[in-house]
């Protein structure tokens, strides 16, 4: 399964994805794979639009591909492009989502023969990657506030200058150990190999270097070829302690860098990762301005694509202008006729109501009439003249309160006695009262 791309496993078939989600996906599993990538091929079909974008293909005889240049890129060109010439390009392959095509984003174009040494560069990253040394999952955080920092560079390197220069501005309390080595030559990776064996080994016996920098200046692709190393490459994943890659510029990529447990964009950036403190955090927001611009620079350059693709598709107006205007009629019809319905419906509704409100009134009317005399009956079992028409008599004493008790009355006590139709008042001679 290629690595960053969705497989088929069985939790994820039945996830439906929405087609920009899917084009972005699709992109980053490719700039995963992939980037940076380096393409040889015929040109075909070049042209420079108003913006300054250059579009074309690159193709042989078994494919193609969709390219784009954008100006900034295109303006840095040393000479004149021209269909069916041989060149090497370098760049990223994105997806254009707008259209859901695989290009190319070309950022350096030179006429063939000058791709050797980055074809090697593939080659090798590609095996790497398959072999999981790249894998993002075993990487570690940097500590905080490291007690010692361990650098690896050459002693008369400007980069060892830049980063104890950093180091010493930012961090001046924390000790730096300086493990001395060649970083261009022949000689240099087995050199880079024995520093970094002797930080590892001085780690794990003291605790020396709790972060490791492996930094150099910038070049070229010859001058930056020790750090692709493969030897070197694997020993920096099997480093005890974090390793910050910071070599070349920020255009600069090696298979050290993405060995690492950090990349940094040059030297001093490296040492700065290491050392956080208030100046780092603002430069840190200075950093994040710039790739917001360059964001915002890269949006620019896609809506541009987008327009000039538009513009060469627009051709003539006029059936658009037919087109629209017919689906304009297509939808004036479906909403009259769908007001129309609505209408009817309503009016259907309404008169069903009128039908039903006199037979749901008698019925209502008929059960409150009901309620009405099951209560009146109810009440009337209740009412206390009803007993006294039996013969019973309700008692009670001088205040008029009910006598219910022998306890309540005694020996020449006053009584009233209401019957069933009238008083008579008794005088009590004796009480009993019942066991």
């Amino acid at each position: 399964m290629v690595e960053g791309f969705p497989g088929k496993r069985a939790s994820q078939a039945s996830l439906v994805w929405g087609v920009g989600p899917l084009m972005r996906a699709i992109a980053d599993a490719l700039a995963a794979r992939f980037n940076p990538v380096a393409v040889r091929g015929e040109v075909s079909g070049f042209s420079r639009a108003a913006s300054g974008h250059c579009y074309f293909a690159l193709k042989d005889e078994s494919g193609q591909v969709r390219c784009a240049m954008f100006r900034r890129s295109a303006d840095q060109l040393s000479f004149a492009p021209r269909d069916g010439q041989v060149v090497e390009a370098r760049g990223k392959l994105d997806v254009y989502g707008p259209r859901g095509d695989l290009q190319l984003i070309v950022e350096s174009l030179t006429p063939a023969g000058q791709g050797a040494l980055f074809e090697q560069f593939l080659r090798l990253k590609a095996l790497l990657t398959e072999e999981g040394v790249f894998d993002e999952g075993r990487k570690r955080e940097l500590p905080s506030q490291p007690k010692s920092i361990g650098v690896v560079t050459s002693l008369g390197a400007a980069a060892l200058r830049d980063v104890v220069t950093a180091l010493r501005r930012r961090v001046p309390h924390i000790p730096v150990v300086i493990y001395p080595s060649a970083v261009q030559g022949a000689q240099a990776p087995a050199e880079l190999c024995a520093a970094m064996r002797t930080a590892f080994q001085r780690h794990v016996g003291s605790g020396e270097s709790e972060v490791l920098l492996l930094v150099r200046g910038g070049g070229s692709l010859e001058d930056l070829w020790s750090f692709n190393d493969e030897t070197l490459v694997r020993l920096i994943t099997q480093a005890p302690m974090p390793v910050v890659c910071g070599v070349g510029h920020e255009t600069d990529f090696t298979l050290a860098d993405f060995a690492a447990d950090l990349r940094a964009p040059t030297p001093t950036a490296a040492a700065e990762m290491c050392a956080p403190t208030r100046e780092s955090r603002l430069g840190e927001l200075l950093y994040l301005q710039e790739r917001l611009a360059d964001a915002a620079l890269g949006e620019l350059d896609q809506r541009a694509q987008r327009l000039d693709h538009l513009g060469q598709r627009l051709g003539r107006p006029s059936g658009r202008v037919h087109n629209s205007r017919q689906r304009l009629l297509e939808a004036e019809h479906r909403l009259q006729r769908g007001l129309a319905l609505t209408a009817q419906s309503q009016r259907n509704r309404i008169q069903a109501m009128e039908k039903a409100l006199p037979l749901a009134l008698n019925h209502a009317v008929t059960q409150q009439r009901l309620r009405l005399e099951r209560s009146s009956a109810a009440l009337s079992l209740l009412d206390p003249q009803l007993v006294l028409e039996r013969g019973y008599a309700l008692l009670t004493d001088s205040r008029g309160s009910p006598v219910t008790r022998v306890a309540q009355a005694g020996p020449g006590d006053t009584l009233g006695a209401r019957l069933r139709d009238g008083e008579v008042r008794l005088k009590v001679l004796s009480k009993e009262q019942s066991p």
